[in-house]
């Protein structure tokens, strides 16, 4: 490892990996990517039944264009204009440039790559590999950027990003084993860490992701619709959603109380009604406000089950009440669905056998048979829209800090599925390509001073359990507006005496107290944007705020939630931007960038 760097990249996700392979590509090869675990994150580590990559429609005789994408990313409210423009311009050439790298997307003999509708899709604009689209695209990003020899400096959790007040000059480390703390040079830092997986205990992110927004909260930059997340159904013995085929091939809902008495909850409460309901759960996975009286219902019958002291279960050996009857009293879509997919017959495990036998064999290896076991579950926290506030270029406010991917603030409040992976490409594209512009200004080195940490018997593990158990009480997709002002206090109280407060036994825990301490950080930011979203919108998206429906509205979210430290405002988002579009002026344009 070097101590001087053009660049660092940090996460070795599809984001990181991207980035540096362009980087690379635009001849910035003084760089290197820096992990806590080269293995680890959401990229590598999660998927659905059907993983989703959205991206402009490439088949068949329907119309699609680069404005209508952006018009469709922008409509789902609280997104800036030049984003949502950016990410579906550069969709076509992210996708192919991944097919490019092997990532086996299905084609006909033709060379049309087939789409399906995805949640919040007016097209048919997805795509999938199955259930590890994202590992399938880690994978072949990091053979990449392996052929290409950029050095990946692992074990090390990244806990400072060093500046002056104006721009990067550097980063600080500690190692993940022995707790070592290296200062390493650098001009410019792209942020590809993941979405703040850790604040939550109910959660479908996997266990080695832990995310980094505190870095950028430290940094003094400020984050976008930090109140903004997708809450759904997973399983929680091994942490996967529950989306898609899981759903639509019509599983048993069962709760067991302490004493294992088992109950039908959802029949008990909806009837027959309750089948259709299941079978939309796989195409509106995400618990949304506008579906309390629809699919919606289901996650909060699940989540009220669960606060009585219940377990609640998806059985796929039997049939659920009301199927006994047949499948006539399917809703017209369930129907038609099942009947397409030849599967209008026996148990779910049978139907689910017939339409993804890779979703059984998924939970086959994580020691899980579908065949034979209850399926745990809850309403977890899978997804965050918000994140770090990043420009065109997707850079913050500090000139040098750049950040991709679920890390960033670009997704708004409603946002096609499948619509975060083309964003993680686009965006550490589009980093890659400002930095590549802007030349090289050294930096003097840095230095940093390490806050002492005291030594004694550890608790981190139980602030982070209380913490994270008080997240997902009061502040899921199920909202307490005292219980949140209460724990926005905690957290402030925890964020302000954390290196007098928390003791590690011996300094291989270093790291793990900085990833505490980030947590701390990103809990504050989160609690403090859901509790000014609360007060000037109430229940919108994913909030169902103080157990009030509502207000219904036509138009798409026109502000967006500012969150600098601990402190929310709301603020407009930029309008669609308008731009040239004449091929000679664009040609002149072209040629004159061609002979600088």
């Amino acid at each position: 490892m070097k101590k001087h760097y053009h660049t660092l990249i940090i996460g070795t996700g599809c984001a990181g990996y991207n980035a540096a392979d362009k980087l690379f590509d635009l001849g910035v090869t003084d760089i290197a990517i820096l992990t806590e675990g080269r293995f680890m994150g959401t990229s590598r580590n999660t998927g659905s039944d059907k993983q989703t990559y959205y991206k402009l429609s490439l088949c068949g005789s329907d119309g699609d264009s680069v404005r209508e994408m952006a018009d469709t990313l922008y409509s789902g409210g609280g997104v800036m204009g030049e984003h949502a423009l950016c990410e579906a311009a550069y969709s076509p050439r992210c996708f192919l440039r991944l097919v490019e790298l092997g990532v086996p997307f299905p084609t006909n003999e033709y060379g049309e790559y087939a789409g399906y509708k995805t949640d919040h899709d007016p097209r048919t604009r997805a795509t999938s590999c199955g259930p590890l689209t994202s590992k399938y695209m880690t994978e072949a990003l990091e053979k990449s950027c392996l052929r290409k020899g950029i050095e990946i400096i692992d074990l090390q959790r990244a806990v400072r990003i060093l500046h002056d007040n104006r721009a990067v000059t550097g980063v600080a480390c500690v190692s993940t084993v022995t707790g070592e703390c290296t200062v390493l040079s650098c001009e410019n830092v792209i942020l590809c860490t993941g979405g703040p997986a850790g604040i939550y205990q109910n959660t479908v992110y996997p266990e080695s992701q832990h995310g980094a927004t505190g870095l950028a909260i430290e940094a003094g930059v400020s984050l976008s619709n930090m109140e903004e997340w997708q809450y759904g159904l997973a399983s929680t013995k091994f942490r996967w959603n529950l989306s898609g085929t899981y759903q639509q091939v019509l599983p048993r809902y069962i709760s067991v109380d302490a004493d294992g008495n088992e109950r039908e909850f959802l029949y008990d409460a909806l009837g027959e009604e309750s089948l259709g309901l299941i079978f939309l759960k796989g195409y509106q996975w995400p618990f949304d406000t506008r579906k309390v009286e629809g699919s919606s219902r289901v996650d909060l019958l699940v989540a009220a089950e669960i606060k009585k002291g219940h377990r609640v279960y998806l059985d796929y050996r039997q049939n659920p009440k009301g199927l006994e009857k047949g499948f006539d009293l399917l809703p017209a879509e369930a129907y038609d669905y099942l009947a397409r997919s030849g599967a209008l017959f026996g148990t779910p495990i049978e139907r689910l056998e017939k339409m993804n036998k890779g979703a059984i064999e998924l939970y086959a290896d994580h020691g899980i048979d579908l065949y034979t076991e209850l399926l745990e579950t809850a309403v977890c926290a899978q997804h965050c829209n918000g994140g770090v506030t990043v420009d065109l270029n997707w850079q913050t406010e500090l000139i040098g800090l750049y950040c991709a991917g679920e890390a960033a603030g670009t997704f708004g409040v409603y946002r096609p599925g499948g619509s975060a992976l083309n964003s993680t490409q686009v965006g550490s594209l589009r980093a890659a390509e400002h930095i590549a512009g802007q030349g090289s200004t050294p930096r003097e080195m840095p230095t940093y001073e390490m806050p002492a940490i005291q030594r004694g018997v550890s608790n981190i593990a139980a602030i982070r359990e209380r913490f994270r158990t008080e997240m997902s009480r009061v502040a899921d997709f199920d909202r307490d507006t005292v219980g949140m002002t209460a724990l926005l206090a905690e957290v402030t109280a925890l964020c302000e005496s954390f290196f007098d407060t928390v003791e590690i036994s011996d300094e291989s825990e270093t790291a793990e107290a900085f990833k505490l301490y980030d947590m701390a950080l990103t809990q504050r930011s989160v609690l403090s944007a859901m509790l000014c979203s609360a007060e000037v919108l109430g229940s919108h998206g994913s909030a169902f705020v103080d157990k009030k429906p509502p207000e219904t509205t036509a138009a798409p979210r026109a502000t967006r939630t500012v969150t600098l430290g601990g402190e929310s405002a709301m603020k407009p988002v930029s309008p669609m931007p308008d731009p040239e579009l004449w091929f000679e002026t664009l040609l002149a344009r072209k040629r004159k960038e061609m002979t600088k």
